[in-house]
């Protein structure tokens, strides 16, 4: 059934709370999702400047020595922060398709969880309390953030097949749901050059948005474009650069509640996941429409 929370600030004064108020919300929807949990944390970004997070089995061996060879297979300085299994890594915006063949071709069994100017994404297999508590999220800071709790019903328990998943730059998808056409849209999306790490069908939705965002949408158009190419039971929250997004299947009968204030938007699969925001007792408060898109924007 799992457990979805998305919140955006619109008070700078609240950036730095923003991994702790995120965290709060997730752990809150637990019981919705004992198999994996993430979360991913959108910071200003930097002029010029991009990150990638990778994950591994094995950081002891792999994280090591990784940015002098990178430094060395790219030309230009880099920078690796571990939080542990995963590290990010900053780049030159320019290097960051070279990187990212760097590091596959470097150290094959890492994965990568997300790339951009300013998204970090963090997800691994256990209970969101011990997930934010392993990355450090409660002390991280940022503009808006996305979070998953999952409960699998269509394909493995995996750090891989958790939630967000990030198919385009800057860009990630949470769901709870299930899709019934994902096979077929994932063919279709192979033949358009999109590429996949997983059998899961959340994959496929954040890739139909990164196809079409890829091709000049923007979040609500590709959103609105989602509600005709997909079949099942889906409530999406997204994440971009700038902002994020909300929207149900017609038939909305996945959970979802959104409030808004003067300094945030909130959304959780429940109230709960809202309640300790701060202000929240005066805040607009509603349960999202079915086949309408929603969305927020710095």
């Amino acid at each position: 059934m799992c457990g979805i929370v998305g919140l955006f600030l619109k008070d700078r004064s609240m950036e730095p709370q923003l991994g702790s108020l995120l965290s709060e919300m997730l752990v809150s929807l637990s019981d919705r999702g004992p198999d994996s949990a993430g979360i991913a944390i959108y910071g200003s970004a930097k002029e010029e400047a991009g990150k990638i997070t990778v994950q591994s089995p094995a950081p002891d061996e792999d994280f090591p020595g990784l940015d002098r060879e990178l430094a060395a297979a790219i030309g230009r300085d880099v920078n690796l922060s571990e939080r542990s299994t995963h590290a990010v890594i900053s780049v030159p915006l320019t290097k960051m398709e070279e990187a990212k063949a760097a590091i596959a071709r470097l150290r094959p069994r890492m994965r990568l969880m997300g790339a951009g100017g300013a998204v970090e994404i963090y997800k691994e297999v256990g209970l969101p309390e011990k997930v934010v508590e392993r990355f450090g999220i409660p002390g991280m800071g940022g503009t808006h953030g996305i979070g998953h709790t999952r409960m699998a019903t269509e394909s493995a328990v995996t750090t891989l097949g958790a939630h967000p998943f990030s198919t385009g730059p800057d860009q990630c998808l949470v769901h709870n749901g299930s899709l019934s056409n994902h096979n077929n849209l994932r063919r279709e999306l192979t033949r358009e050059g999109m590429t996949f790490e997983t059998e899961n069908d959340t994959e496929v939705a954040a890739a139909c948005l990164s196809w079409r965002i890829a091709r000049g949408m923007d979040l609500g158009s590709a959103l609105e474009a989602s509600l005709d190419e997909l079949d099942g039971f889906f409530t999406f929250v997204v994440g971009t650069k700038s902002g994020f997004g909300v929207v149900r299947d017609p038939i909305a009968c996945k959970p979802a509640v959104l409030a808004e204030t003067e300094r945030y938007v909130a959304f959780g699969s429940e109230y709960r996941a809202l309640a300790k925001l701060p202000g929240v007792e005066d805040a607009k408060v509603w349960e999202p429409e079915p086949s309408t898109v929603y969305f927020w924007e710095h």
